[in-house]
């Protein structure tokens, strides 16, 4: 094999890769070559459960230049008189299209699957073994720094006993139907979705232990639909989140004014939650998912025999013969990717900008690339957010956040890209608005006094945290 050029070497084609390679192809005529260890694109996509979908509107993610799903309301289910949630099928199937009808055919696209790449352009073809160097002109792409952990390809941090049947998700709809009890480890939104599919599938909820090492805070879906039928439940709900933060008193403080105001929920009326992990569910989930009442909070599983469970804080019986489904995998380690800056000479290392959106954040970072000279300019509109499920980080995380929306906001060029850019999703909402519409103007209005009082408590808030 030869070596290659390029101007761009972009490590990954998850979400994050394939969004900032999309908006560089529409802003550029620069060359990328796109390196991943799947054998196709799509990131951990590939490796998702059957019945995993989007925790928001499919109307806001993914690429910039193509839809994914429709803007349906659905009618049927836990999400029902909520915008579509695309399957992870349809995720996977629109990633392969994202490569193959629109980065490669644009001729300025080399895409490498099954193979491995270093910082330094060394790409190592697993198959093989055999190695090359890519000369880049320009920048390497880390966009796998902020790489997800999913059931199917995860270490476990537990271990089990001969006899034991522990599988990922994945695995589930092929060998629930031999199974009269489940236990499912772990309550992030993979738990949460497993619990929500046994249940709607004709499983009854005392055939269902559930194992909850922590309850975290659960964001509203009904706050996150991009349509102007939501505008009063999304902005108002916009208004009352910075109305909360300029008003808290501490991050515990913040997160009880977050669910007074209908943004957050908790799993159970009587445990306050300590993490926010960003799970976005409806309330008809939630409903759900408190029908449960075997749940286990004595931290996370150490090791599972056939007769005992043995757990952080304590151990609970075993039910014999139940299936054990493994959702400990945690999306985003806390500490496993610190906070750097995003354009650091030749290196540019995908993060996330504006939270909770990882495509829009990489496709923001493509933008900024091909339409500013200077790393401190760039940087100025892309501080870093570090993930942290603490709500003590979750308000440090804010500041970056505050930051870089208002940053954007003063740039006439970045404003407009952000109006323009599907991936934004509410901007348009407001500039769309009826101006005659006193109950929106209201609310706009309300938004920016209260936005500017909490960017003043903000520092107050992470300074307790």
């Amino acid at each position: 094999m030869g070596d290659l050029r390029t101007d761009y070497l972009i490590i990954g084609a998850g979400a994050a890769g394939l969004a900032f390679a999309d908006e560089l192809v529409s802003r550029t005529d620069d060359h990328m070559t796109i390196v991943d260890t799947r054998p196709a694109p799509g990131g951990h996509w590939n490796d998702a459960y059957g019945f995993v979908r989007l925790h928001q509107p499919s109307a806001f993610y993914g690429v910039g230049s193509r839809e994914l799903g429709s803007r349906e309301i659905e009618t049927q289910g836990s999400n029902a008189g909520f915008m579509s949630l695309a399957t992870g099928a349809e995720v996977t199937n629109y990633f392969h299209a994202v490569m193959n009808e629109r980065l490669l055919p644009s001729g300025r696209v080399t895409f490498l699957p099954s193979h491995m790449a270093s910082l330094n352009g060394n790409v190592e073809d697993l198959a093989t073994g055999e190695t090359r160097q890519v000369e880049v002109r320009k920048k390497t792409v880390n966009a796998a720094y902020m790489t997800n952990s999913v059931p199917k390809t995860h270490t476990r941090k537990f271990t089990v006993a001969e006899g034991v049947t522990c599988v990922p998700p994945n695995d589930l709809p092929n060998l629930m139907a031999d199974r009269d009890h489940f236990t499912v480890l772990g309550a992030g939104k993979t738990g949460m979705d497993t619990c929500v599919w046994l249940l709607e599938n004709g499983v009854e909820a005392s055939q269902i232990r559930w194992i909850v090492p922590r309850d975290s805070w659960l964001w509203n879906r009904a706050t996150t639909q991009p349509i102007d039928a939501f505008f009063e439940v999304v902005y108002g709900s916009f208004l009352a989140r910075q109305q909360a933060i300029a008003a808290a008193l501490d991050p515990l403080d913040l997160a009880r004014r977050f669910e007074a105001c209908g943004m957050w929920m908790r799993l159970d009326p009587d445990v306050e939650p300590s993490v926010y992990r960003g799970a976005t569910v409806s309330e008809r989930e939630v409903e759900l998912l408190r029908q449960i009442t075997d749940k286990v909070r004595l931290g996370r599983v150490r090791h599972i025999a056939e007769a005992e469970i043995e757990l952080e804080k304590g151990t609970c019986p075993a039910r014999p013969g139940s299936l054990y489904i493994d959702c400990t995998a945690k999306p985003f380690e806390a500490g496993a990717a610190p906070a750097i800056p995003v354009f650091n000479g030749g290196q540019i290392t995908l993060q996330m900008i504006r939270y909770p959106q990882i495509t829009f954040s990489a496709a923001m970072i493509a933008y900024l690339e091909a339409n500013f000279e200077t790393d401190s300019d760039k940087n100025r509109f892309a501080a870093p957010i570090e993930i942290d499920e603490t709500m003590d980080g979750f308000v440090r995380g804010l500041i970056p956040d505050f930051a870089n929306r208002m940053n954007a906001n003063s740039d006439p060029g970045l404003r407009k890209w952000v109006l323009e850019s599907r991936l934004d999703g509410f901007t348009r909402m407001a500039v769309n608005a009826d101006k005659t519409d006193e109950a929106k103007m209201a609310i706009l209005k309300g938004l920016k006094t209260s936005s500017m009082a909490a960017a003043m408590n903000l520092p107050k808030l992470a300074g307790l945290a």
